[in-house]
């Protein structure tokens, strides 16, 4: 029961990054694209929608308090160590974020999502080192694929610079995105470790506590940012002056941040269902998908190099899953070859 549980879970959280993983960056190339240029802006939305988390934790209070016989219920589950924890992490994603949006100002979506795929072979190292991560044949070839095809994106992308680009904004973008995704896949590992030394049980609940306090923290920081670049200055012209439309614009803001609310939800949340790693394998396997859209909705170039580096990266996600479901099979043989033992009968003999 418990494991049909956790396996929902799983199946959730994997639905609700793959909407924010390949919506998200679709939506900020939108802003960006229709006239949209405030960096601390859209790195302010990735995680400003946090308050939509309120919501399932109130539903948890007022079901942990119908059925608790204590006369008070706990609000608030997290205890310091962890939340020191996700006000660190939050600074860190709130840095992350604008790197991000930063790269994706200047460059193609297609680009930036196999660079953030990169972001899955140091997720695995920090994993290694932070958490005591184990490794398979079939992860550590999902990891040298997916690597790989991130550095023939980085040979083979002197052609891909949108049109006002200069080539000295394409190459800051280009490294900053691989800042992004370095630091990304520091932050995965961060918050599973996190969960390991929070000494308390971690619960959902807690992880949606975590979270909140994280992207809260991630949005102060962005919106020092925003008060320091004047960006709530220029919000309303930027509006006025969007190719879709003043109204369209607000629409635009307001979708990017429920979507990257999603992503948020869905990456931490698998990473108490499953691992860090499992969280960055999930991310680098969906990327793909991105890419395709990308190419469908905004007409971006698919040079050969993109070819290979999108080829790679699905060759190394099925290498990937296709060893969890060998190393689930063998576990469940090896738990009905135990299972067996324990039930034959045990005979005493009589010297």
């Amino acid at each position: 029961m418990v494991m049909k549980m956790n396996n929902v879970r799983v199946i959730i959280n994997c639905i609700f990054l793959a909407i924010g993983n390949c919506g998200g960056p679709l939506m900020m190339r939108l802003y960006f694209h229709n006239g949209g240029a405030r960096i601390w802006f859209s790195s302010f939305l990735q995680t400003v929608g946090c308050p939509l988390i309120i919501f399932p934790l109130l539903f948890s209070f007022l079901r942990r308090r119908r059925l608790e016989e204590q006369e008070k219920t706990s609000l608030f589950l997290m205890k310091p160590p962890l939340f020191i924890a996700s006000v660190v992490v939050g600074l860190l994603m709130g840095f992350d974020n604008y790197l991000y949006s930063y790269g994706l100002a200047y460059i193609p979506v297609s680009t930036a999502s196999l660079i953030i795929s990169a972001q899955l072979g140091f997720t695995a190292l920090f994993a290694f080192f932070m958490v005591k991560q184990k490794f398979t044949p079939f992860t550590i070839n999902a990891i040298v694929l997916l690597t790989v095809g991130a550095v023939v994106l980085a040979i083979n992308s002197d052609s891909d610079k949108l049109a006002n680009d200069t080539h000295k904004e394409y190459v800051v973008a280009f490294l900053m995105t691989v800042g992004a995704a370095l630091l990304y896949a520091f932050i995965l590992p961060l918050v599973e470790l996190s969960y390991k030394k929070s000494r308390q049980r971690v619960t959902y609940t807690l992880v949606l506590e975590f979270q909140m306090v994280l992207c809260f923290v991630a949005t102060c920081f962005c919106f020092v940012g925003m008060l320091v670049a004047g960006d709530f200055k220029v919000i309303a012209r930027e509006a006025r002056d969007f190719k879709l439309g003043e109204s369209l614009y607000y629409v635009v803001v307001v979708f990017t941040a429920v979507i990257w609310q999603a992503f948020f939800v869905g990456a931490i949340g698998l990473i108490f269902c499953a691992s860090s790693l499992v969280s960055g394998i999930m991310v680098s396997a969906l990327l793909p998908v991105t890419v395709v859209l990308a190419v469908i909705c905004f007409q971006e170039k698919f040079q050969a190099g993109k070819g290979v580096a999108l080829a790679l990266s699905l060759w190394g996600s099925v290498s990937y899953f296709y060893g969890q479901i060998k190393s689930e099979e063998k576990t469940k043989a090896q738990e009905t070859q135990e299972t067996q033992l324990s039930q034959l009968p045990v005979t005493n003999s009589v010297a």
